[in-house]
């Protein structure tokens, strides 16, 4: 499954505002968005959000073009080779929206077929409005691997709600120091987890099913660095870190290990990216 249904199914919730005005895009072969409007996200907050509606509509704030690039081609950060800074420093606010017969073919598709789609049409975008030129290779690459535990893992798979004030919804919330999963697969697991870490996780322990499950660490310089808004000053990790580091929180709180390993990869190259044209 390609990464587990990230970014159809993956919910940031951690502040930022949308912005309206759309504005036309080039057309290209395949599928592609209507109109979109990308803006340098100048809210000034840390946060990160993500929303995709059934018709195919793709909203952001606050994030980065390296973000859109790893949901878009199904990478992990360490993946995508020749990436210049702003790539993942500059924070962007987008809107696109496909025409209306996309539109109605899109809310037809089963989860899995609209995410294949909506990642041609990211791609397209990431084209179009960025002049991105890449090319794949395969590269031998640091990565952990998510393996179970000799205790077993300590939370339990999904209980469909019984009514209304139970039902919390689906995908993943988290902040610095903290996430929260509600009936959601492994590989989403690994997917995040690769975020907060900077490497690629490989998620190899075999457990079918969705789950729910809470963690909680102390953050470190790292992962500060994923939730500060461009132009912001560096995140320093606290004085004194209070609470387990994310590779103790992950044994000792979800019975689970991250193991360093080095895996071949596939990865993309970037040749030519150009920062979007305001429009």
């Amino acid at each position: 499954m390609k990464g587990a249904h990230f970014l159809a199914a993956m919910v940031f919730v951690l502040g930022g505002q949308a912005q309206t005005g759309l504005q036309s895009g080039p057309q290209t072969a395949g599928p592609s968005f209507e109109v979109a409007s990308i803006k340098p996200d100048n809210s000034g907050g840390g946060g990160i959000s993500l929303n995709i509606e059934q018709s195919g509509r793709f909203r952001g704030n606050g994030v980065s073009l390296k973000l859109l690039m790893e949901n878009a081609y199904q990478v992990k950060d360490a993946q995508i080779i020749g990436a210049p800074a702003w790539l993942a420093s500059d924070r962007f606010v987008i809107d696109a929206k496909p025409d209306e017969a996309t539109a109605a073919e899109m809310q037809k598709l089963n989860p899995e077929q609209r995410e294949d789609k909506l990642m041609l049409m990211l791609r397209a975008l990431l084209e179009e409005r960025c002049q991105l030129k890449l090319r794949k290779e395969t590269r031998d690459l640091p990565v952990y691997a998510l393996t179970v535990g000799k205790g077993g893992p300590k939370f339990h798979q999904s209980v469909p709600a019984t009514d209304d004030k139970s039902q919390m919804g689906h995908g993943i919330r988290f902040g610095r120091g903290e996430m929260e999963a509600r009936d959601i697969e492994m590989g989403m697991a690994a997917d995040v987890l690769s975020q907060m870490l900077g490497r690629p996780v490989v998620d190899k322990t075999v457990l079918a099913g969705k789950y729910d499950f809470s963690l909680k660490w102390a953050p470190d310089e790292h992962e500060g660095q994923m939730f500060k808004a461009a132009g912001d000053a560096p995140v320093p990790p606290p004085a004194e870190p209070a609470g387990p580091s994310i590779f103790t929180a992950v044994q000792e709180q979800l019975g689970l290990k991250l193991e360093p390993q080095k895996s071949p990869m596939m990865v993309l190259v970037i040749d030519h990216i150009e920062k979007p044209s305001a429009n």
